[in-house]
């Protein structure tokens, strides 16, 4: 058992900065993401004798991740997008190096939760539609039309660095 214990907290160890992030891009949100990581990490040492022997335990966290992730804006069915943030935010510098633009991230916060989460998957994750579909319990044929109407609207509101500095 110890050795068990041991895999599992070395992974942590080593996995959950990263997992961290990718909980963030999924929620927008700090704190989600810490609850989203937590969760997950929970779930998964409660099954890491059974995990540690995939290939991949890291994708069965992702996947738990963006699992959670959908179950909670599915039961809160809004958001709740406030100006003000009353704390200080999150930053990392993994992120803000993969960020390149903030505008991006504050236009991609704005969306519905289902674009937002299969602009992620698709994008971030570089998930296949029917990968994103499976994950998310829906249809391809919804994923490829979430994605378009996500982009629309991306495309409607945010304006790219480089063109922003070209105006």
């Amino acid at each position: 058992m110890a050795v068990e214990a041991d895999g599992f907290e070395t992974f942590v160890r080593s996995r959950s900065a990263a997992l961290l992030r990718y909980g963030y891009v999924l929620s927008g949100n700090a704190h989600d993401a810490a609850d989203l990581t937590q969760e997950a990490l929970a779930r998964l040492g409660a099954s890491w004798s059974r995990v540690r022997h995939k290939a991949d335990p890291e994708s069965y966290v992702r996947t738990t991740m963006a699992r959670l992730h959908i179950s909670w804006w599915r039961r809160a069915r809004r958001e709740r997008i406030v100006d003000d943030v009353p704390e200080k935010g999150y930053t990392d510098a993994a992120l803000e190096r993969a960020d390149g633009d903030a505008g991006l991230w504050r236009a991609l916060g704005h969306l519905p939760p289902r674009q937002r989460a299969v602009l992620v998957l698709r994008y971030y994750e570089q998930l296949t539609d029917e990968e994103i579909g499976a994950l998310l319990g829906v249809s391809r044929v919804t994923v490829r039309s979430q994605a378009a109407r996500g982009l629309d609207k991306l495309r409607q509101n945010w304006i790219p660095v480089a063109r922003a500095a070209r105006s």
